[in-house]
């Protein structure tokens, strides 16, 4: 983990409240896996806690990185108003990121998304094809009206999207499109979104071997000194592990949801 003052590339508006921004710094060359994230000091005084934002896309060789975010509050309201040459504080990368040892050229592996949950997985996705492993998604999101990147995710491998109101895609979540996939086997699945979304998903694959779930989590520190981000053990309950440092990205059945 190391901290860089980063340049503002690029920002744009994607959605109401989704927002993409591209950073540029020697930072890059450190961020490798994807899952991970990156920690962003809010430049404003009274705002003293840095923003946890999951790393879209990675491009050692500009050495620029993109992050997706939504506006929540304060903080991330800033960054939206942020334009080109401005800077950023930046700490990271952080996390330890999925693991795609043992996938190999032709296994197939199942992408699984629900809203803000999205755009780590366009560089996971992005990291497969480039194994030669058959990329598959499945995207929920609220609407029509907030949906993003679907048109990226199709150009790395088939593409199906979930609406909750129905104007998109299947009317439903993504619990609807894995039901039509039950008789599937992929080699691995990797999921992020909220708790709800990742049970669904957990039950679903309840005993495949290699699943592995991003955990959405509000964070402090980020490096797992004050223990503001933790979840129990499933195996024991009395037993913690930290999101920020020991995640955020944790195999099927290993922790509490």
């Amino acid at each position: 983990m190391k901290q860089e003052v980063m340049e503002i590339i690029q920002q744009n508006q994607l959605a109401p409240r989704i927002f993409e921004l591209t950073l540029k710094g020697e930072l890059v060359q450190e961020m490798k896996r994807p899952g991970q994230f990156i920690h962003i000091r809010v430049p404003r005084a009274d705002l003293l806690l840095r923003r946890p934002i999951s790393l879209n896309k990675i491009d050692p060789s500009t050495n620029t990185c993109r992050i997706i975010y939504r506006v929540e509050g304060d903080g991330t309201k800033l960054f939206s108003t942020l334009t080109t040459g401005d800077t950023l504080d930046v700490m990271g990368p952080l996390g330890n990121g999925f693991d795609l040892t043992g996938l190999k050229a032709g296994d197939c592996a199942f992408i699984v998304g629900g809203g803000i949950g999205i755009p780590p997985l366009y560089e996971l996705s992005h990291q497969l094809k480039a194994k030669g492993v058959k990329v598959k998604h499945f995207l929920g999101f609220a609407s029509a009206d907030v949906m993003y990147y679907e048109e990226k995710f199709q150009q790395l491998g088939e593409t199906k999207i979930a609406t909750d109101d129905g104007s998109a895609g299947v009317q439903g979540n993504v619990g609807n499109l894995l039901l039509a996939e039950e008789n599937k086997k992929p080699d691995a699945v990797f999921a992020c979104g909220a708790n709800g979304m990742l049970k669904a998903v957990e039950h679903f694959f309840h005993d495949h071997p290699n699943v592995q779930l991003s955990l959405e989590s509000r964070m402090a520190c980020g490096i797992g000194a004050c223990y503001a981000c933790v979840c129990h053990k499933a195996e024991d309950e009395t037993k913690s592990v930290k999101v920020c440092d020991e995640g955020p990205i944790f195999k099927a059945g290993e922790v509490i949801l």
